[in-house]
């Protein structure tokens, strides 16, 4: 009995496991059938799949065909199994040799006539390939730059089945991936051209050089809506294996640029404030998509007019705040995608948000309405919070302020000296740093914390807002240059929650 063989990947979250696909042609009417919790995007490859290969030019065997994917108990979701489906049917048919199949992952959704296009997920897949132990990964030429960026795994690109059955034959090569070039970094604005509001200026610099959470009032027209735009042009490029992490994000969420895939720059994510919870957060029917807070991964999360957004959506940010992943189960599993990312609220301090507070007509009740979709428990997750006032004419006319690079210099050399410090951990920014960490290897001098005792003792503070500020407190230790934080470098941190957050 015919049995054929061929490779691909499952991609759930941005975690990909390999899938063998088995074809048997047996004797009985002509047929397909496909096994292995296939979703109805794959039930319908069967119609995809032969169409492709007798279009170029193949012979489709005459008989009962079964493509089984294993594990089992796996969910297979999408179409990116196509390209391995036609190669198990071949396989078992004796219309190609297996030498080169039986090491070989295939990527790739096949058009009826034969072409090769691409799908999301390819990063993550080419990753799971290479742990698998795989030597060669087949994607869409379309594709090719993007798996590129994956080292120690042969990469081969095809435009059409029938590339990639001359391939498997010997008969010609594959196309291989160009050097990757780095994108161009999206002009978003200097620091400089902000006017005044050195308090809030000081903040953004605090945020910057720690990874903090960053929380904006006051009324409209002040700046808010630029200081969090020029947050990005304060942080430096991301590692390798943070830019890694984010391109498979956007890979997953299929928001990649086919001519620059490599994303080294902090990304920066300003949903609408209508936006949804599953929007906000990731999922969907079937397997769950990234949301916003995971696009959003390792750069900045910016919600602007935040009293406006649902207090649902509001509340469902806490997890990924503390724990920096979200993990969303659906009925074809659980996907895990990180969303390790600084947020950024800017908020009117009532409906009427005049430029003077002198000028407000809201009633005492609705005032208080207005910010109350910012639940405590979401506000003590917050670091910083600056109410920014309006500026006086003077401020259009003094001196020349300090631009994004004289600034992000230094927030560089207090996040070299975080990562140093922290570097047994695995972490590079202070906000990332576990709050028993700070209370028991790395505790502080016993008057830099009286502050935060007296805080705690009188109930101004909880628990977590006392290790929120004493992560603060190290990072404003770093940009002074400072070995460890003093009683002032706590004060600072401290003035900043007791404005509202605290």
């Amino acid at each position: 009995m015919p049995l054929g063989r061929a490779y691909s990947v499952a991609v759930a979250g941005v975690d990909g496991q390999l899938v063998e696909i088995e074809a048997d042609i047996g004797q009985g009417l002509p047929s397909v059938h496909l096994v292995g919790r296939p979703d109805t995007t794959l039930q319908e490859s069967r119609d995809r799949v032969r169409a492709a290969v007798t279009n170029t030019g193949e012979k489709w065997p005459d008989g009962r065909v079964i493509l089984a994917l294993s594990p089992a108990t796996l969910p297979k979701v999408g179409s990116v199994y196509d390209l391995a489906l036609a190669a198990a049917v071949l396989d078992a048919a004796g219309s190609i040799p297996a030498q080169r199949l039986a090491d070989a992952v295939l990527l790739g959704e096949l058009a009826l006539d034969g072409r090769v296009r691409r799908v999301r997920g390819i990063l993550p897949a080419v990753l799971a390939a290479r742990t698998a132990g795989r030597s060669t990964v087949v994607v869409p030429t379309a594709a090719l730059a993007e798996a590129g960026l994956v080292d120690g795994i042969r990469v081969l690109g095809a435009s059409t089945l029938g590339e990639l059955v001359d391939w498997l034959r010997g008969a010609t090569d594959l196309a291989l991936p160009d050097p990757v070039q780095p994108a161009p970094i999206p002009s978003i604005g200097d620091l400089s051209e902000v006017v005044g509001q050195d308090e809030a200026r000081w903040a953004l610099e605090v945020a910057a050089a720690g990874g903090h959470h960053l929380l904006l009032t006051g009324p409209p027209g002040i700046g808010k809506t630029m200081l969090a735009q020029r947050l990005p042009s304060l942080l430096p490029p991301l590692r390798e294996r943070e830019s890694l992490e984010v391109t498979a994000i956007h890979s997953v969420a299929g928001i990649l640029s086919d001519d620059h895939p490599l994303i080294f720059a902090p990304p920066f994510v300003a949903p609408h404030h209508s936006s949804s919870v599953t929007s906000m957060i990731g999922g969907g029917s079937g397997t769950a998509r990234p949301g916003a807070v995971s696009c959003a991964h390792r750069g900045v999360l910016f919600l602007d007019e935040c009293a406006e957004i649902g207090s649902k959506v509001l509340e469902a940010l806490r997890t990924p705040l503390e724990e920096g992943e979200v993990r969303i189960a659906r009925r074809d599993g659980v996907a895990r995608y990180p969303a390790r990312f600084q947020l950024v609220l800017a908020a009117n301090p009532c409906p009427c948000a005049p430029a003077r507070d002198i000028d407000c007509i809201c009633a005492p009740l609705a005032r208080r309405r207005y910010l109350g979709k910012l639940s405590g428990p979401l506000l003590d997750r917050i670091d910083l919070a600056v109410q920014m006032h309006a500026q006086s004419a003077g401020a259009f006319s003094g001196d020349k302020v300090e631009n994004s690079e004289v600034v992000r210099a230094r927030v560089t050399a207090a996040r070299n000296a975080a990562a140093k410090r922290w570097e047994g951990l695995g972490l590079s920014t202070n906000a990332e740093v576990p709050g028993h960490v700070l209370r028991q290897q790395f505790r502080l001098p016993r008057e830099a914390l009286a502050p935060v005792e007296t805080a705690l003792s009188h109930g101004r503070m909880s628990a977590r807002g006392a290790d929120r500020a004493i992560r603060v407190a190290w990072t404003v230790s770093d940009l002074r240059g400072g070995g460890i934080p003093n009683a002032q470098d706590v004060l600072q941190a401290l003035s900043f929650r007791q404005r509202g957050v605290a």
